[in-house]
């Protein structure tokens, strides 16, 4: 009876790891409200490599339509701008010497449908994840009833309990989506 449970209890531990992946992408999908993970992704030079900005500055969000971000070093300031600059948010930055304020520009119809787009494809890439992980485990059930003599009415028990937690996950994956997808639409 073991040997199934480490089947099923890696393919839930694939599958928690997709919906963690997922939450963290979504978290990274601009919706119209400033996010200091929106500049996750914002690399800047410093002392000649690329670091991350959370590495050389201190990123704060006063209201729901700004960010601010203070560089521990002031000569990091055009350098700070111009990685938010070559990064894909699309946003232009504004120096006042000593920090930099983002504006979070409201969305366009058309950028909500492509943000929600862009979050629809990361929910089927969670989905395919999870679909990978039962594949996975069912595979390697299937095979303990030849190599471990495990006996085939556990193996198929085990099966609907790796189908059990697919579904769970599954709908956990439609629940994120909706909820960032509501977060986009609404204006």
């Amino acid at each position: 009876m073991a040997d199934t449970k480490q089947y099923v209890k890696a393919a839930d531990e694939k599958m928690s790891h997709a919906i963690a992946h997922l939450d963290e992408q979504l978290s990274h999908i601009r919706a119209g409200k400033a996010n200091p993970k929106l500049l996750d992704n914002v690399k800047v030079i410093y002392y000649g490599s690329p670091v991350p900005l959370a590495n050389v500055a201190t990123i704060t969000v006063p209201d729901a339509k700004t960010i601010l971000i203070t560089p521990w070093e002031k000569n990091l300031i055009r350098d700070i701008e111009k990685g938010i600059m070559d990064s894909d948010l699309g946003i232009t930055p504004e120096n006042n010497g000593e920090m930099i304020r983002i504006g979070i520009p409201p969305l366009t119809e058309e950028r909500r449908k492509q943000l929600a787009k862009q979050s629809k494809q990361e929910a089927e890439n969670a989905k395919v994840s999870i679909r990978n992980a039962r594949r996975d485990a069912i595979d390697a059930l299937k095979k303990s009833i030849k190599t471990d003599n495990v006996p085939e009415d556990m193996e198929k028990d085990a099966e609907a309990e790796v189908q059990k937690i697919h579904d769970k996950y599954v709908k956990k994956v439609d629940e994120l989506y909706a909820a960032k997808e509501k977060e986009i639409m609404t204006i």
